[in-house]
């Protein structure tokens, strides 16, 4: 697997990688990224995400460094890899310093994209790093300190020129019971003439792994702001929004932080899965990660990084 794919990229592109931290003290996500202009012109950004509020970083190119044989970002003075995260940001009234260690990753048996991975001139290609992974370590927040020993991480990352002008995401791990991780991406597609829906989704449940995927044939049956309903095969799928709370973010158009979305990351959205008509699960969960854009024909983009 290579997990940085930017050197030698030209024109607008894109990376970033979506570290989202749940503990018994609250939720923190982390977005390191490195964009890159038409012209060549290179910077990078840190994105930090709570509940309440949204912080952006910038850097310089040469603050950026990322490895291609294994997962380890160097933002200046922040570590984002494998083990952990190590942070140390402070701007204005703002600050977030301490250390996270990961434990091992829940990782897919194959890439999420599938065959579209080898699409040349994708707009936007997406990757899962973990499922999900144990936490251990301490952040402190504004001078506030957040425990998120015995608490989950979940990882993903996106590569490309924009985000989809129109797409739906949500992500969710939970522990209690029988633990489970579940992520979804629909999105409209472009391609030379027109484009179409492309939908990518990966549910882990009492041992089980799960894929739902326009390469395999799934079904949109619905899908906008409300929430989405998938059908592939035995497979039902059924997401619903119950409220949400979206902060802003930055999020790449050709590669530069020109568009606003809001994601909520502790939406309380409902998850329902079944299997040849039987309920494999109904969860409705307080700390899951909801996006919607809808740029209808407007330029393209999408959500959190570059």
């Amino acid at each position: 697997m290579e997990y940085y794919h930017g050197p030698g990229r030209r024109g607008a592109y894109f990376e970033g990688w979506y570290l989202k931290h749940q503990g018994p003290e609250g939720e923190l996500a982390l977005i390191p990224a490195i964009h890159q202009r038409r012209g060549g012109e290179r910077s990078a950004t840190i994105q930090v995400i709570t509940a309440d509020q949204t912080r952006i970083f910038s850097f310089p190119e040469r603050a950026f460094q990322a490895w291609a044989d294994q997962f380890k970002v160097r933002v200046s003075g922040n570590w984002f890899s494998q083990d952990g995260v190590y942070v140390d940001l402070e701007e204005g009234d703002f600050s977030l310093k301490g250390e996270l260690r990961y434990g091992p990753f829940t990782r897919l048996e194959s890439d999420i994209m599938g065959p579209f991975r080898r699409v040349p001139a994708m707009e936007c290609v997406h990757t899962v790093l973990s499922m999900a992974h144990p936490l251990e370590g301490l952040l402190c927040l504004n001078g506030r300190y957040l425990d998120f020993s015995h608490g989950t991480g979940y990882i993903e990352g996106d590569r490309g020129r924009s985000f989809p002008r129109t797409y739906l995401w949500t992500q969710c791990c939970w522990q209690e019971r029988q633990k489970g991780s579940i992520m979804l991406s629909i999105a409209h597609i472009p391609i030379l003439v027109g484009g179409f829906t492309g939908c990518i989704c990966q549910i882990w449940f009492g041992g089980r792994s799960y894929r739902m995927a326009t390469y395999q044939g799934v079904k949109v049956v619905q899908w906008g702001k409300e929430g989405a309903r998938l059908r592939q095969g035995d497979l039902e799928l059924s997401v619903d929004l119950v409220r949400e709370s979206g902060q802003p973010l930055r999020a790449p158009v050709s590669g530069q932080m020109e568009r606003t979305i809001h994601e909520s990351l502790c939406a309380t959205v409902r998850y329902r899965l079944w299997e040849r008509g039987k309920l494999m699960f109904d969860r409705t969960d307080e700390l899951a990660s909801y996006e919607y854009a809808d740029e209808g024909k407007k330029r393209r983009g999408r959500g959190r990084y570059s």
